[in-house]
């Protein structure tokens, strides 16, 4: 079995977390995808999995048509359908997450 690791860096990530953090608020939001996949594709390049290195091809425009969806099922059903977001941006996540072989 070969070695699984994770090798990003305490200040790139802080870095990339404030980054994101201030596109979203400065945009209120609108801009959230863009910092979901900024910081995913982060998380994911520093990724090894039994040898073999990850790599995230979701890219904001993808992302942005959910996302604009999830938010008025969201709004239209008083927040309830917010239980399942944060499980359908995780499917949308590892669909888009793939090894370099």
């Amino acid at each position: 079995m070969k070695e699984s690791y994770f090798d990003g860096g305490l200040a790139t990530y802080i870095g990339t977390s404030i980054l994101t953090s201030l596109i979203t608020i400065l945009t209120l939001g609108i801009c959230a995808p863009w910092g979901f996949c900024f910081l995913y594709n982060w998380k994911i390049k520093h990724t090894v999995i039994n040898g073999k290195r990850l790599y995230f091809d979701g890219t904001a425009m993808q992302l942005f048509g959910h996302w604009i969806k999830w938010l008025l099922l969201t709004l239209i059903t008083l927040g309830i359908y917010g239980f399942w977001l944060t499980i359908k941006l995780e499917q949308w996540r590892v669909k888009h997450t793939h090894t370099i072989d």
